[in-house]
């Protein structure tokens, strides 16, 4: 159940939410270790992972997925091995004939296979459950600093002023699209109060851009860190005054968010004070024919299942999230014993996913945070293969190493069960293809199956309807099946390659840089 507060009976102001005249930017400084009201860092637990887990976390995920195919094996033949078989009959019109047979598993091997997946829903879900609960009503002082029961104790009777917005856009080379994306802010129901355009290594036009769109810019300096330590840098400024309401929102310089976002993103702070973050929801732009169809049914799809968890957060995008200043100097001080990192940087420069590791970290510190669906935007999708590939290795790789630097908890648990399910899902798909592939090459016929086909037809459905609120063209690849089956494999690939080059400790690659070999002065991710 999502956590609710209100502020309504807050006193008058005892910490008001400090004033950003416009271009005020101060010089970075060190995230003070004070300027968190509650829970300061260095009295949370520490985390201790085993340092094997790094790169052998690749091996204990292949090897925990094989046990878990080798237990559904078990499991059926316990059950028996006995094939349902029926008759073969052939219907004939005309020139045209159709051969069917009515062979079927036995009810037990089916009764088997689903009951174990069951127990693995039933268990990750009452784990994930119990975490929820465990982190919102904690007031141990070793454990979950951003509860919402401890910010509730510790705001109660305060008030903080109105809530503010500061919204920093980190860009490299982002000429083509900054444009785009401040227009969109200047469209809001809710303005922002202040624009801070990161201009990270720019060899373009994008601080010229952004300066001319009213926006302030930031240049940062000597950062080889990519987003994360563009971002850390401005934030070491910005964090020491803010206030409880002033939240920040880092949005990224390709995205759109859609004209009531902010305003549905206020009201939710101020309703409840001890929210910590808000995610946006993120869909595809239009284009990219057939693999644009792919991406933008996936990103639907993700929006679903976040509704149906009325709006609870498996990872806050780095599209667009906002954050309250006490979460994010809770993580800065809480890095390099509570949580992995550099101690006082707000976001983990050795993450190659900063949005899903710091997910994990405000998790692991029990914070509060949504995706209300009507927050959404429009992001960029790949335009190539060759760019998705690229693009899903860093965010697998990314979610694999962020799980092995967090090791196994109850924060952490689902995000294990998630990766587990990844390679099942490629041993089940890699093996009813190949099962497949040598059924129609070892037949002289064809042969329909109704029972199977029953399974194809509810596969099939179940993509149609988890893809329905996208266009009439990802609705028809849905039906279809097949081609997103084959997507799907591409994506099995890329996990797979993901373990491999973690087993094997290669260099990871950032990814898109498509624009940038293509233009000149373009635009890089």
């Amino acid at each position: 159940m999502e956590h609710v507060t209100t502020a309504t009976e807050a006193p008058p102001p005892v910490e008001p939410a400090p004033s950003h005249p416009a271009g005020a930017l101060t010089a970075p400084a060190p995230v003070a270790q004070t300027a968190a009201p509650v829970h300061g860092g260095p009295g949370v637990r520490q985390l201790v992972t085993p340092r094997w887990l790094h790169r052998g976390v690749g091996v204990l995920l292949a090897l925990l997925v094989l046990a878990a195919a080798l237990a559904l094996v078990v499991a059926v033949r316990a059950a028996g091995t006995r094939t349902v078989t029926g008759a073969v009959e052939e219907l004939t019109w005309g020139g045209l004939s159709l051969i069917w047979a009515a062979t079927r598993p036995p009810v037990e091997v089916v009764a088997a296979a689903l009951g174990l997946g069951l127990a693995a829903i039933l268990l990750t879900a009452g784990l994930t459950l119990r975490f929820l609960r465990t982190s919102r009503t904690s007031l141990d002082p070793r454990a979950y600093p951003l509860s919402p029961h401890k910010v509730m104790v510790a705001t109660r009777g305060r008030f903080d002023g109105p809530v503010t917005i500061t919204v920093l856009v980190p860009a490299h080379n982002e000429a083509e699209r900054i444009g785009m994306t401040l227009a969109s802010l200047d469209r809001q129901r809710r303005r922002p109060d202040r624009v801070i355009v990161v201009a990270d290594n720019c060899t373009d036009g994008t601080e010229v851009i952004a300066r001319a769109a009213g926006a302030e810019v930031r240049a940062t300096v000597d950062n080889s860190a990519k987003k994360a330590g563009a971002l850390n840098q401005v934030l070491r400024s910005l964090l020491p005054d803010a206030g409880h309401n002033d939240v920040i929102l880092v949005m990224d310089a390709d995205t759109v968010l859609s004209e009531r976002f902010l305003e549905v993103a206020e009201r939710r702070f101020t309703d409840d004070r001890a929210l910590m973050a808000l995610g946006g929801i993120f869909t595809g732009e239009a284009g990219h024919g057939l693999l644009g169809i792919f991406q933008r049914n996936e990103y639907v799809r993700y929006a679903r299942t976040v509704a149906r968890r009325r709006g609870l957060v498996d990872v806050l995008t780095g599209t667009s999230t906002l954050f309250r200043p006490l979460a994010l100097r809770t993580v800065a001080q809480s890095r390099g014993h509570a949580l992995p990192g550099h101690p006082g940087d707000v976001y983990d420069t050795t993450a190659l996913t900063e949005d899903n590791e710091i997910t994990i970290a405000l998790k692991s510190l029990g914070a509060l945070m949504v995706s209300p669906g009507e927050c959404t935007v429009v992001t960029e999708l790949m335009p190539s293969w060759g760019d998705l590939w690229r693009q899903r290795l860093r965010w697998q790789r990314g979610a694999v190493e962020n799980i092995a630097a967090y090791g196994l908890s109850r924060a952490t648990f689902r995000y294990w069960s998630q990766q587990l399910g990844i390679g099942y899902g490629t041993i089940a798909l890699t093996s009813y293809l190949a099962c497949m592939a040598i059924l129609v090459g070892a037949s002289d016929t064809w042969v329909w199956f109704p029972f199977w086909l029953g399974v194809g037809a509810i596969f099939a459905l179940e993509r149609v309807v988890t893809a329905w609120h996208t266009d009439r063209s990802g609705r028809l690849v849905a039906a279809t099946l097949l081609p997103e089956l084959l997507y799907d494999l591409f994506l099995d690939a890329v996990f797979v390659y993901g373990l491999a080059q973690i087993t094997l400790a290669q260099r990871a690659e950032w990814g898109h840089e498509r624009r940038e070999r293509r233009v000149p002065s373009g635009v890089t991710r």
